[in-house]
C-alpha cells in the first residue's frame, strides 16, 4: 500500500472521480455512512480554498486509489477532521474490505494526533481510540414520503396532527404557504444567514457566521452543483415571504441537514417543523435515501427521526509531545460539555442560563 498525500489543488480529476465512486457504491457494500457529502471530495476542497493546512491522504493498492482520507493540520503536526466543528461526518472513504494502522496512517499524514467529533460507523481502526459515542437522528425516505408520513402518525399522532393544523393555520393568516426545495436566490440564504446568526445570539450560543471563513464556506457550497453532491437551499414562504430556511448539502443518496433556521415572528406557526416536513418530501421526491439530521439533542429531531446512526469523538496519536499536551488540554474540556449535554439535571439550568444571557447581550428584555 502507498500512501502519499496532497495539497487540495494537487487532486488529480482521476482521483476525484475515484473518490465519488467509492462514495456512490458505499451503500451497495453495507457502508451507507460512506456517502454523507461532508465525506465528499466537495466539501473538503472547499474548506481547503477557505482554511490553510487542508491535505488529502491517498491510499493506493496496485496502483489505484482504494481510500481517501481529507485532514487538517498545524506545522507542528495537531491533525483535526477537516471542517472539524462544522462537519458532521468524518472518517476515511475506502473501498469494500479496505484496512488500515491507525498509527502508521498518522506517520504517513505527518501527524503526531488526529481529532474528530463525527466519526462514522465501521471505521474500526479510529473507532478503538474514541472517547465518546453518539446517536445522530436519520428520517428515512427512501420507501417515499407518504411512508415516512404514515409512520410519523402512527408514532406521534399528535405531533403530526399538530404540525399539519399549524400549517394549514400559517395559511389562512401569512397567505398562501409555497416550498421551494432547491432555491437558487443567493440573497435567500443571507436572510438564512441573517436568521441563524440572531438564533445564536438569542440562545447564547457561539454565532458560526460571526466566522468569515464559515461564510465563505457556505457561500462557496450553495454554488457547488453536480449530479453527486450539490449545496441545497430550501425555503418556506407564506404570502410570497420566505419564513423558513435551511441550508444543506446532498450527495445522490444522503441529505446532510446543517443550518436551519426561521422568523422568529413566525415562531406559533412552528415554521421549522413544518419546513423539515417539507423537506422530508422534498428529498423523497429527489432520490434521496435519507436525511441526517446531525449530532445533538432537541427536541424535534426526536419528534421526526425514524432511527438513530452513532457516531464518536476522539483522539488517535502517536508517542510524541505534541500529541500528549494536545491532548491534555482538549480532553478535560470535551469531557465537561459531554456531561453538561448527557445531564438534564445539568443541561437544563445551562441552557435557560446561555439564553438569559443572549437576550441581555441583544436587548431582547
Amino acid at each position: 500500500m502507498d500512501i502519499r498525500v496532497y495539497r487540495p489543488g494537487e487532486l488529480t480529476a482521476a482521483d476525484r472521480t475515484a473518490w465519488t465512486a467509492l462514495q456512490a457504491k458505499a451503500h451497495l457494500h453495507g457502508a451507507p455512512d460512506l456517502a454523507n457529502p461532508f465525506l465528499s471530495p466537495e466539501f473538503a476542497l472547499a474548506v481547503g480554498r477557505c482554511r490553510r493546512g487542508v491535505r488529502i491522504a491517498v491510499a493506493r493498492e496496485d496502483g489505484e486509489p482504494a481510500a481517501f482520507l481529507p485532514f487538517q493540520r498545524t506545522a507542528t503536526g495537531v491533525g483535526r477532521a477537516v471542517g472539524l466543528g462544522v462537519s458532521d461526518a468524518q472518517g476515511v472513504v475506502h473501498r469494500p474490505g479496505f484496512t488500515w494502522d491507525a498509527r502508521e496512517l498518522l506517520r504517513a499524514c505527518g501527524l503526531a494526533v488526529w481529532e474528530f467529533d463525527h466519526l462514522v460507523e465501521g471505521q474500526r481502526p479510529f473507532e478503538a481510540h474514541a472517547s465518546g459515542t453518539f446517536p445522530s437522528p436519520v428520517i428515512d425516505v427512501d420507501q417515499g414520503y407518504d411512508a415516512y408520513l404514515a409512520g410519523l402518525r402512527d408514532r406521534s399522532p399528535k405531533f403530526t396532527r399538530s404540525t399539519l393544523a399549524k400549517e394549514r393555520k400559517l395559511g389562512r393568516d401569512a397567505g398562501e404557504v409555497v416550498y421551494v426545495h432547491d432555491e437558487r436566490d443567493p440573497a435567500v440564504l443571507r436572510t438564512l444567514m441573517g436568521w441563524k446568526s440572531a438564533q445564536y445570539r438569542r440562545t447564547g450560543r457561539s454565532d458560526r457566521f460571526a466566522h468569515e471563513w464559515i461564510t465563505r464556506l457556505v457561500e462557496r457550497l450553495f454554488h457547488t452543483r453536480s449530479d453527486q453532491f450539490a449545496g441545497i437551499l430550501s425555503v418556506l414562504y407564506a404570502g410570497g415571504r420566505p419564513i423558513a430556511a435551511h441550508f444543506g448539502l446532498r450527495t445522490e443518496r444522503v441529505l446532510a441537514c446543517w443550518f436551519p433556521a426561521y422568523d422568529p415572528a413566525y415562531a406559533k406557526y412552528s415554521p421549522g417543523l413544518v419546513l423539515h416536513l417539507r423537506m422530508a418530501e422534498g428529498a423523497a421526491a429527489d432520490g434521496i435515501a435519507h436525511l441526517d439530521l446531525g449530532r445533538g439533542p432537541k427536541e424535534y429531531k426526536d419528534s421526526l427521526k425514524t432511527r438513530e446512526i452513532l457516531v464518536s469523538e476522539g483522539w488517535v496519536t502517536r508517542r510524541h509531545p505534541v500529541a500528549f499536551g494536545y491532548r491534555a488540554r482538549r480532553a478535560p474540556v470535551r469531557a465537561l460539555r459531554n456531561a453538561v449535554v448527557a445531564r438534564p439535571e445539568l443541561f437544563e439550568p445551562a441552557d435557560r442560563l446561555l439564553k438569559k444571557m443572549g437576550k441581555i447581550r441583544s436587548g431582547d428584555r
